[in-house]
């Protein structure tokens, strides 16, 4: 786990990977560069648009190309792509159910100095509540690269949450993933971790802390947001009794709340939540604001420590 990878980088060569397939179109609105779609750009610059800075206007361009049979990649940060597009998304690509792939980078607080303005917190939310759309938020590279692929195999829309910040590559090469199945990364059974996207190594590294506190912790990672796992996850709390959820994105409408969905209809356990309380991030170096806002292994640690004692 030495190894560090940004998601976003993954991203653009699983797209320059499958580039290869002439119905793949890429969209980019003027930030090829950061989002990494330049990885597919230079070999296939015939199927790359530079839209400019208009993100609505992109993905109306998109649902166009969609409609007409392509493949379409649309790509921006996730704070243009889930919130100043949002109603083009909506109503062009969602209500139709087009084949549009909205690769959305530069996600939550670790895009550290462009601060409060840039840091999309509430994405998870507005895609997962989106009739049809698919919400994917991997782990790592590998994870990442797997599932682009897999969302340009299925058809409809689907939502792409990406990070800017080099991450720890947790998975092995050979892995198997599936959109809408979680993976259990580690066994336990006095409660369960479950995190998506950046949080996924905190939750690991949190396990490891409650194991030398003699605490059995199963660590869930559900890099699809939505369609939800509901069996890993009520299997979950049938076995551990407890479960904690991490994640970098507001705790309202985020994994929190879908997992909390599932478990009060099927589980009642005792939860708690990791996550942004309600706030707008700040501008700052990335872990510093990782520390401020709780997103840390330690606190994971804290609160599964607290939570054990309402079980």
């Amino acid at each position: 786990m030495s190894e560090k990878i940004a998601t976003r980088v993954a991203y653009g060569k699983a797209l320059a990977e499958i580039g290869h397939n002439e119905n793949i179109v890429v969209l980019d609105a003027d930030l090829s560069k950061s989002t990494r779609t330049d990885f597919f750009q230079k070999q296939y610059p015939e199927r790359h648009f530079n839209m400019g800075i208009a993100e609505a206007n992109m993905m109306a361009v998109a649902a166009g190309l969609a409609s007409c049979g392509k493949t379409v990649f649309a790509s921006t940060f996730a704070v243009f792509a889930a919130g100043r597009a949002y109603d083009s998304v909506r109503n062009s690509i969602g209500y139709p159910h087009l084949n549009v792939k909205i690769g959305a980078t530069h996600a939550g607080i670790t895009i550290g100095e462009d601060g409060a303005s840039h840091q999309m917190l509430e994405d998870i939310a507005l895609m997962r509540a989106i009739p049809g759309m698919t919400v994917i938020s991997p782990a790592d590279a590998v994870s990442t690269n797997a599932l682009v692929k897999l969302a340009a195999e299925m058809y409809g829309p689907v939502y792409l949450r990406l990070g800017r910040l080099d991450v720890p590559v947790i998975y092995d090469a050979d892995t198997k993933f599936e959109i809408g199945k979680g993976i259990q990364l580690r066994d336990g059974n006095d409660m369960t971790i479950i995190a998506t996207g950046f949080m996924v190594d905190p939750a690991l590294k949190a396990a490891e802390m409650l194991k030398n506190d003699g605490i059995s912790a199963r660590v869930i990672d559900i890099h699809t947001i939505k369609p939800l796992d509901n069996d890993i996850i009520v299997k979950a709390a049938k076995e551990t009794g407890a479960i904690i959820t991490c994640e970098e994105h507001n705790l309202f409408g985020g994994l929190g709340s879908a997992v909390s969905e599932v478990v009060v209809k099927n589980c009642p356990v005792p939860m708690d939540m990791v996550g942004l309380e309600d706030t707008f991030g700040e501008s700052g170096k990335p872990y510093e604001l990782v520390e401020k806002y709780g997103l840390t292994p330690e606190n994971v640690y804290n609160k599964a420590k607290t939570l054990l004692n309402r079980k």
